[in-house]
């Protein structure tokens, strides 16, 4: 045989020389989950190794999420119920959970990337994105919440606004809020392609987040849906977004090609919570190696064309890269 591909296999100096496909810790973002409290850590049990932390030691692993070369991290809130509210008011006081959060981080690691989510869901009491209204998530009614929302994250310093709500509109309501207020430079990532999946669920777990009726089914888009997610792309292109996300990340790695071929705008993949506790539960039963698992799912996610990935392993895989 002339031609005999193993040739390009036979080391690790080869292998390294040709890899296509290259995986770094500044790739990656870390979600993080905030409560209110001090030195209070509460484990989350549907995802192992991951905790809701109270503000000092949000700021402990941020700064080692910083120190290990992660690129940033991104903040979700859990507050109690008395907090909530069907129009999510606790998002928009300047002396609210996330901007304190915010702010503390800004302060105390002001080289690390800070995300924020914007949708009403964790501070909701019915549990969606949006409004609830006669049982119908109304979106031109939600959009000005969701632009104040992002106005307070901005102002308490974050980097990126981060909408995952999927309502119509969304993103050019909030662009213009921004600029409006003096915050030019604060970047937006459109959840652009988020699917009503199955996967969240240990994300629900974290935050009790999940809705008090009905799905999100009208909002979130049809798993079986590959081109509509180029409409949502060419219309979070138009009205500002600074870079797009897909999520879940590996059941879509088509639509995360789709994307990197379809725009130059920056792509991120967030590897969700029900595919991190798949790996840690297989792990757990010996049926798999976490770690390698690990690596090898990130890496897949960057080969299908994502520059950036949410992932709740960013720190364990930044350990291993190391």
């Amino acid at each position: 045989m002339q031609v005999r591909p193993r040739r390009n296999r036979r080391n690790t100096a080869i292998r390294g020389l040709i890899r296509e496909t290259h995986l770094a810790a500044g790739h990656l973002v870390q979600p993080l989950f905030v409560q209110d409290g001090e030195a209070l850590r509460t484990e989350i049990p549907s995802m192992p190794g991951q905790a809701r932390l109270s503000i000092d030691l949000l700021i402990e692993t941020a700064h080692e999420a910083h120190e290990l070369g992660v690129a940033g991290v991104a903040l979700f809130p859990a507050l109690p119920d008395d907090e909530k509210d069907p129009r999510g008011s606790a998002s928009t006081k300047p002396e609210g959970l996330l901007p304190r959060a915010i702010r503390a981080l800004k302060a105390r690691v002001p080289e690390l990337l800070v995300i924020t989510d914007v949708a009403l869901d964790p501070y909701s009491s019915d549990g969606h994105d949006g409004v609830v209204i006669d049982g119908r998530i109304d979106n031109d009614e939600t959009l000005p919440l969701l632009a104040a929302m992002a106005l307070t994250q901005a102002e308490a310093g974050a980097d990126i606004v981060a909408p995952s709500d999927m309502m119509d509109g969304r993103v050019g309501v909030i662009r213009s809020a921004l600029d409006d207020a003096g915050y030019t430079e604060v970047g937006i990532g459109a959840y652009c392609a988020k699917y009503a999946s199955a996967f969240y669920g240990p994300f629900r777990d974290a935050l009790d987040s999940a809705p008090k009726a009905g799905d999100k089914k009208t909002y979130q888009m049809d798993p079986a849906n590959a081109r509509e997610a180029l409409r949502e792309l060419a219309l979070d292109e138009e009205e500002g977004a600074d870079w797009v996300m897909v999520k879940p990340g590996l059941p879509y790695l088509d639509v995360i090609a789709l994307f990197r071929d379809s725009t130059a705008l920056p792509v991120a993949a967030y590897h969700v919570s029900g595919e991190y506790a798949m790996l840690r539960a297989a792990a757990a039963q010996g049926w798999l190696d976490y770690e390698s698992s690990l690596l090898e799912s990130l890496t897949a996610l960057r080969r299908a064309g994502a520059d950036a990935i949410f992932s709740y392993g960013a720190l364990d895989a930044a350990r291993l890269l190391r």
